[in-house]
């Protein structure tokens, strides 16, 4: 599928899922497909030009390969979700994605080794290239990749989760990357980093291996001045109270992207300002973003493994369900309401009752009309 636009430099998507048909399978990954199929092509593709491509179960390695080579020979940027089952080869000790095919006599020959993907990409232009991954392990494979990691080489972003093998007679589902496609689908298409997060908070599975390297090249953003460089906040809320709305946000913005280069994306520096920007949006009037910020604050937090009975993380959950219910519009409410019903079943707090109560209120949401529709008399 060619996707037209202004950009000149189109990108390329490849979707690949894939997994062993019969008793075989670990993960139903082909069921992601659709979802992903669905989110609009200049997110998956990260730009406004290109070509996705979609493979669904394949069962020939070499025809894998040659899928895999001809995107990453492609010019433009590069997107590859994965979603499907990582193997051990016995003999060899190399770890491979197992296609629709493949049994454990007949790996080396029916799957694709993990070690061909990253030399795919390998001569790619450093910063290019986008792996995310919604991966199951069989047990001996997830005992070397617990103690060794997995990765695709320099210059590759690779985001996503890994599990390990599922109970016996049980299916995994990809949630993570179903998660992806769910914030894709609303609109949004937030930074590599917080799309992670996200996207493994409402997959919320403990005993998930997540990855997270990012080889994008960043320009080192200047400290932002201020008032007073050592504590910028107290000069910061001063004109938040003062109605510079803007001004103070923009500040805030500044502060926490110096904070997330300095000290890493999801850092205890980087959250901290993602809440300032919260409170600004709750200074502003402005309930659903200061909801959407809280959350993505809770979102950092849990992704950071603190726990979801810590106060921070319950505070954070706490005033986005508070800022929710301050929403004026119907629709807007209605968008954020399924991330806050994810987070409340992570972090029910402390007041009984709290995920129902936003469960009824979104139903209730449902049965509202937006103001754009409402008759005017």
């Amino acid at each position: 599928m060619l996707i037209t636009g202004e950009t000149t430099a189109p990108g390329t998507a490849l979707l690949l899922a894939a997994a062993p048909a019969g008793k075989g399978r670990l993960i139903a990954a082909s069921s992601v497909l659709s979802t992903l199929a669905a989110c609009p092509p200049s997110a998956l593709t990260r730009t406004a030009a290109g070509t996705i491509v979609e493979l669904s179960d394949p069962t020939d390695q070499q025809t894998v390969l040659t899928r895999i080579r001809a995107a990453a020979t492609a010019p433009g940027p590069l997107t590859l979700l994965l979603a499907g089952q990582l193997h051990l080869d016995t003999r060899q000790h190399g770890i491979h994605l197992a296609l629709a095919r493949t049994t454990p006599s007949t790996l080396r020959y029916t799957g694709l080794p993990w070690a061909w993907l990253a030399n795919e990409l390998k001569p790619r232009r450093p910063g290019t290239t986008t792996v995310l991954v919604d991966l199951v392990a069989t047990p001996d494979t997830w005992q070397k990749i617990t103690a060794h990691g997995l990765t695709l080489g320099h210059g590759t972003s690779l985001y996503g989760r890994i599990t390990p093998a599922p109970a016996r007679n049980r299916v995994a589902d990809p949630a993570y990357l179903k998660g992806v496609a769910g914030i894709w689908r609303s609109g949004l298409t937030p930074p590599l980093a917080e799309l992670h997060t996200r996207a493994a908070a409402q997959a919320g599975d403990d005993t998930a291996l997540l990855l997270a390297a990012d080889a994008t090249p960043t320009p080192v953003p200047p400290r932002p001045a201020a008032v007073d460089a050592t504590d910028p906040l107290p000069a910061i809320l001063a004109a938040a109270h003062a109605g510079q709305h803007t001004e103070a946000a923009s500040l805030a913005a500044r502060w926490e992207g110096w904070a997330a280069h300095t000290y890493g994306p999801g850092s205890a520096e980087a959250v901290h300002w993602l809440e300032v920007r919260a409170d600004l949006a709750h200074i502003a009037g402005d309930a659903a973003g200061s909801c959407e910020l809280w959350m993505a604050a809770a979102d950092a937090r849990l992704g950071r493994h603190q726990a979801p009975d810590a106060p921070p993380v319950q505070g954070a959950v706490d005033r986005a369900h508070h800022q929710w219910q301050q929403i004026p519009d119907p629709r807007r409410a209605r968008e954020l309401g399924p991330h806050l019903v994810t987070l409340r079943r992570r972090v029910p707090g402390l007041r009984p009752g709290a995920t129902d109560a936003v469960q009824r209120r979104l139903e209730l949401l449902h049965t509202l009309p937006d103001p754009a529709a409402t008759p005017r008399p």
